[in-house]
């Protein structure tokens, strides 16, 4: 009994790890002093809807990435705009940084994601972040932007290559993961 539990449980992780059909047109990350920006296009499988669904589900961020330790919605502000927190950690070599950033959230369904920093509550003094997401034939196209600029010590020479480089590694695995999510909202909505 338990062989035949240990080979489904191989068997459901070798589909779901071959499910993914994500498809990353273009990643381009870029610095200009202290000031970061990524650019990526990507073809996901999924509706606009889904996907739309995941990025706003701030109760379970953590699910898009490992590098989220805590997130979720705050109380809005008094114009009634919601307000986003995550906190990340990671390390470079022996320096390790748990970065907070507090956000305003304006979202315009199913197209559209924008998140501005509060710098007062973060620790970047700049950080802007866009989803956009187009109907395609095969699926979707999702454009996202970040420009921020972090307000902590990042360790001259390797710190912005490190950083460069976790942005378009771990770009590519969080990816994969909102396509799964998306494409697991689009099963519970078919099955409801």
């Amino acid at each position: 009994m338990l062989k035949q539990r240990t080979g489904l449980a191989i068997a459901a992780f070798v589909v779901a790890a071959t499910a993914s059909t994500a498809t990353i047109e273009s990643i381009d990350v870029g610095r200009d002093g202290d000031l970061y920006s990524l650019h990526a296009e990507t073809v996901l499988d999924a509706s606009p809807e889904a996907i739309f669904d995941v990025l706003l589900d701030y109760e379970r961020f953590g699910r898009i990435s490992s590098v989220y330790k805590d997130f979720g919605y705050l109380d809005p502000l008094s114009d009634g705009t919601p307000v986003v927190y995550t906190r990340m950690e990671g390390c470079l070599l022996f320096y390790c940084k748990s970065m907070m950033r507090v956000e305003r959230l304006e979202a315009d369904s199913p197209g559209h994601i924008r998140t501005v920093t509060m710098p007062d509550r973060s620790d970047f003094k700049h950080s802007v972040s866009e989803w956009t997401l187009q109907s395609e034939a095969s699926g979707t196209r999702m454009i996202y932007t970040l420009e921020m600029e972090p307000d902590f010590f990042i360790p001259p020479v390797i710190g912005p290559w490190y950083l460069k480089r976790t942005l378009r590694r771990g770009g590519g695995d969080a990816i994969d993961r909102i396509e799964r999510l998306a494409q697991d909202v689009e099963e519970l909505e078919q099955g409801a």
